[in-house]
């Protein structure tokens, strides 16, 4: 018998990867600072989270459904707040007109 050699390749595709970083969550953080003099110049922290929603949700994270440009529940509610404050308003103003 002749010795084959056999190699193992594993093949991965970007879809795999994708799925694979999405699912476990990939955190990626630096800082730069520029001093001159012992005297802080410029200060930028860095902080980079990629992940599934689920996954975020599962961590504890969900700022985007308090953000107002991203959630149109909390504009509903400002503006609904905002019309029964005008409403109030233009009641008193109708009830001092009359007298």
């Amino acid at each position: 018998m002749a010795d084959q050699i056999v190699h193992a390749v594993q093949t991965t595709n970007l879809a795999d990867i994708l799925e694979r970083v999405l699912e476990k969550g990939i955190v990626i953080a630096g800082d730069i600072k520029i001093q001159i003099a012992d005297v802080d110049l410029l200060n930028i922290k860095i902080r980079l989270l990629i992940s599934s929603v689920d996954k975020a949700m599962e961590m504890g994270i969900n700022w985007w459904q308090s953000d107002s440009y991203l959630s149109s529940e909390r504009e509903e509610r400002e503006l609904e707040k905002e019309n029964k404050t005008l409403k109030k308003r233009l009641r008193q103003l109708e009830a001092k007109t009359k007298i």
